[in-house]
C-alpha cells in the first residue's frame, strides 16, 4: 500500500474506520443497482436531473436522486450544479457498449444472488459448504447457476469481461505458440483463446465447456475468423477432456472446487494430456502470509467468496504442488504475468 494511503488510513480514528468497512455493502448495492437499471447508458448522450432518469426507467424520482447521490460520493457519476447528474470515468464503465465495460461484473460480484449467498456466511464457516449447500446439498455451483439462464448470461459476460486485457498480459508473459495445439479447459465463450490466438498465429486450439458455453464459443470463433484454427467441444471436465492437445490450459477453474474436485479433474487432464504435454493452471498464488495491501485484499476477499459462492478456494504454492501431484503432475515453475494471475505450469509425472 503507498506511503501516503496509511498515513491517511493512520489519520482517520479507528472507530471511523471500523465504521466505513461495516457498510461497504450500501455501496456496493447501490452500484449494483445502478448498473441493473443501465443508468450509465442513460446518460451516454448527456447530463440529466433525477426526474428525467425516473421518467425513463419507471423508479420514484427523488429515492433515485439519493441513491445516485451516493454513488457520486465515492466517486461513481457525478453531480452538476444544476442538480442533473453526468458521467465520470468510473461510471463510464458500467456503459453496456464500453470496451472492458464492468456491469456484468458488479451484477455479478454485487448483484442479489451473491449478497443472498454472502448472508449465510456463518453457515459457510459452520459448515465448510458454499451457501447454495443449505438448500441444495446435491448441487454444485455451475448446475445451480445454469439453472437461471439469466445469471448464467451474467456469469459467463463477467468472465469475458477481461478476456482481451487477459489474453494480451499472458501471450506477453508466456509462449503458447511452442505448444501448436492448446486445450483450454472450462473456456467458456472461448474470449481468452481468441486473444491467444490471435498473438499466435501458428497456434490451433479446442475450448472446452458445457454445451451452452460451447455453443457461445463457436460463433464467437466463427465471428473472429478462427473457426479454421480452433474449434468447440462440449462436455464435462468431471467426465472426460478432449485429447489431442500440446498443452491444456485451466484459468480461474480449480479456484472453483474444493480440493476433492479439484483433483479430479486434474486427474482428467492427465488422463488426456501426452506424456510430454504441459499443464497450465492460471490463478492467483496465495500468499503465504498475509499483510495489510491492495493486492492481498484482492486475493482474500476472492478466497472467501470461493467459500461462500462454490466451496472453492485460492491456493498457495505448496497447496497447488499437493493437488497437483495427488493427480499425477510434477509443477515446473510459476510465472507472473500483469494479469493479477500467475501461470502455473506443470508437466506429467508417472502414471496415475
Amino acid at each position: 500500500m503507498p506511503e501516503n494511503t496509511n498515513a491517511q488510513l493512520a489519520a482517520i480514528p479507528p472507530q471511523m474506520l471500523v465504521y466505513q468497512i461495516s457498510i461497504g455493502h450500501f455501496f456496493s448495492r447501490a452500484l449494483a443497482l445502478a448498473a441493473k437499471l443501465r443508468i450509465a447508458d442513460l446518460l451516454r448522450d448527456g447530463p440529466k436531473t433525477g426526474a428525467e432518469l425516473g421518467r425513463r426507467i419507471d423508479v420514484h424520482a427523488p429515492s433515485l436522486v439519493r441513491v445516485m447521490r451516493l454513488l457520486v460520493s465515492v466517486g461513481v457519476f457525478a453531480e452538476r450544479e444544476d442538480g442533473s447528474f453526468s458521467l465520470n470515468p468510473l461510471s463510464e464503465l458500467l456503459r453496456t457498449d464500453m470496451p472492458g465495460s464492468m456491469r456484468s461484473f458488479v451484477l455479478l460480484f454485487a448483484g442479489v444472488v451473491t449478497q443472498d449467498a454472502w448472508k449465510e456466511l456463518e453457515y459457510c464457516v459452520r459448515t465448510g459448504e458454499p451457501a447454495f449447500h443449505r438448500l441444495w446439498p446435491d448441487d454444485d455451483a455451475f448446475s445451480f447457476i445454469a439453472r437461471n439462464p439469466e445469471q448464467a448470461a451474467v456469469f459467463d459476460d463477467a468472465m469475458a469481461a477481461f478476456a482481451p486485457m487477459t489474453s494480451a498480459a499472458l501471450a506477453a508473459s508466456y509462449d503458447f505458440g511452442r505448444f501448436g495445439k492448446l486445450v483450454d479447459v472450462g473456456g467458456g465463450n472461448g474470449a481468452l483463446m481468441i486473444g491467444i490466438l490471435k498473438a499466435n498465429p501458428n497456434l490451433r486450439g479446442i475450448v472446452f465447456d458445457r454445451p451452452e458455453a460451447a455453443a457461445s464459443a463457436r460463433e464467437k470463433l466463427a465471428a473472429a475468423g478462427l473457426a479454421d484454427r480452433c474449434e468447440a467441444a462440449a462436455g464435462d471436465f468431471f467426465r472426460e477432456i478432449p485429447r489431442g492437445g500440446r498443452a491444456y490450459m485451466l484459468k480461474h477453474i480449480i479456484h472453483d472446487w474444493n480440493d476433492e474436485c479439484a483433483v479430479a479433474i486434474l486427474k482428467n487432464c492427465r488422463s488426456a494430456i501426452p506424456s510430454d504435454g504441459t499443464l497450465l493452471v492460471i490463478e492467483g498464488v496465495y500468499p503465504a502470509r498475509v499483510e495489510q495491501s491492495e493486492a492481498l485484499r484482492r486475493a482474500t476477499a476472492t478466497d472467501v467468496n470461493m467459500l461462500v459462492s462454490t466451496g472453492g478456494r485460492q491456493r498457495s504454492e505448496a497447496e497447488f504442488r499437493e493437488i497437483l501431484a495427488a493427480a499425477g503432475f510434477r509443477l515446473n515453475r510459476i510465472v507472473d504475468t500483469p494479469a493479477r494471475a500467475s501461470v502455473i505450469e506443470s508437466s506429467p509425472a508417472g502414471l496415475i
